[in-house]
């Protein structure tokens, strides 16, 4: 749903709209947003910098102790790396709750995927430079400015370069903070830079469930054990038979088969085969009816081959077994943040003074775990444009990045409390 114009967001939200126009009237806010305009070459050297740096999942340690290095360059106080790898720094407020703003370090791509990172014009190029350099530059950039204008707000701010976004890191960097005692019940409200843009509002959280599927048999030789039941026909047979699964527009759901692995050689019958299935959904009940189609399309595939395996095999009195193991591997909880939350009403009132048109949309981001505590939270975009993520011809450009941090920044402040 499109935010609203900037005379309905007055009329929904006076207050707040009173707020964002008196403190972007500043003569602190009109130089922290020049300050935006002059800067990019240093954010683009960060960001560049970042990208070149291998942050896997599971892997992110170099990026995070390279973060945490600039965070102290930067003045922030308590740098830390907690125990799974998230960094901290704080700026300080007066206030015991804080407002988190965070940005995932991670990356798709895998230990030892060449980082060929170069820049053209307005334009970088390589793995991560926008998923999530873009957000990871953005968190950077607040932070310089709060260091360079001196801005005096109530509410504290925790910066943060979370681990386990993508794919199996299934949240853990999140998960691992909102579990912390320190962190669980001070976190006010968590803004989240995911990407690059900024015409859009993550505020509804898209559940998800993904499992890693492995199917063994007694293997054997193609030509002496003819016969025996093949792991990987059985994974074949149960994704032709699951993808005739109906799914539902509405509300929207979603399958897909990402990995599928198995054999030794061509004359080999494999002793195993596996393959990853993600299920989406923004609706639990649907994840629910897929998985259970899932996993009788298992059952039938496994009760085929077995007794095509057994006709093939009755002259030799042959028996075989079979075994299939389910494993979870990413359960995302889905929620939603309420129309009447005062973070939501920060961003349209932000952007309704920016000018700036966003759209309430659905994703699986850091901030479905918040979320689904009940806790206000949101993900946008770090500003600029980007696109071919998740790919090694993806790219960033810094055209508009100073409209993305202008909408952080003023979201922040007026979140804060300025001048209280």
């Amino acid at each position: 749903m499109p935010t609203s114009s900037r005379a309905e967001v007055s009329d929904l939200y006076p207050t707040v709209q009173e707020e964002v126009a008196r403190l972007s009237a500043a003569p602190e806010i009109r130089s922290a947003f020049n300050w935006f305009r002059a800067q990019e070459p240093q954010l683009a050297h960060w960001q560049a910098e970042m990208a070149r740096i291998a942050a896997p999942p599971f892997g992110e340690g170099p990026r995070g102790a390279w973060l945490a290095e600039r965070f102290r360059e930067l003045g922030l106080d308590d740098v830390r790396i907690d125990d799974v790898g998230n960094v901290f720094g704080i700026h300080p407020g007066f206030g015991k709750r804080y407002i988190a703003l965070s940005a995932h370090i991670d990356t798709v791509f895998p230990a030892g995927t060449p980082l060929n990172i170069r820049e053209q014009g307005t334009r970088l190029y390589g793995p991560g430079v926008s998923d999530n350099g873009a957000g990871v530059t953005a968190l950077l950039g607040i932070a310089a400015l709060l260091r360079s204008v001196r801005i005096r707000h109530a509410m504290p701010f925790v910066f943060i370069g979370n681990v386990g976004e993508e794919g199996e890191g299934d949240l853990r960097g999140m998960r691992h903070i909102f579990a912390t005692p320190r962190w669980k019940d001070s976190i006010a409200y968590s803004l989240i830079l995911d990407g690059a843009g900024s015409d859009t509002i993550v505020a509804e959280a898209l559940g998800s469930r993904r499992f890693e599927i492995i199917v063994r048999g007694p293997g054997g030789h193609s030509w002496s054990d003819f016969g025996a039941p093949n792991p990987i026909v059985i994974l074949a047979r149960a994704i032709e038979n699951f993808c005739q699964t109906p799914v539902c527009s509405t509300p929207k759901s979603t399958f897909n088969i990402g990995v599928i692995r198995g054999g030794t050689s061509v004359n080999s019958i494999p002793e195993s085969a596996s393959m990853r299935v993600d299920l989406r959904s923004t609706s639990s009940t649907e994840l629910e009816r897929l998985e259970r189609s899932l996993r009788v399309s298992l059952d039938q595939s496994i009760a085929a081959e077995q007794q095509a395996a057994d006709a093939r095999s009755s002259a030799q009195r042959k028996t075989h077994s079979v075994t299939c193991e389910v494993v979870v591997i990413g359960d995302r909880p889905a929620g939603e943040l309420g129309p009447n939350a005062r973070l939501l009403q920060v961003l349209r009132a932000v952007d309704a003074h920016l000018g700036n048109v966003a759209q309430v949309q659905r994703a699986s981001t850091d901030a479905n775990i918040p979320l689904s505590l009940g806790r206000e939270a949101v993900a946008i975009g770090g500003g600029g444009s980007g696109g071919g993520a998740h790919t090694l011809q993806e790219w960033f450009d810094c055209s508009g990045r100073e409209l993305g941090l202008k909408r952080i920044l003023l979201s922040l402040l007026v979140l804060a409390g300025v001048g209280e």
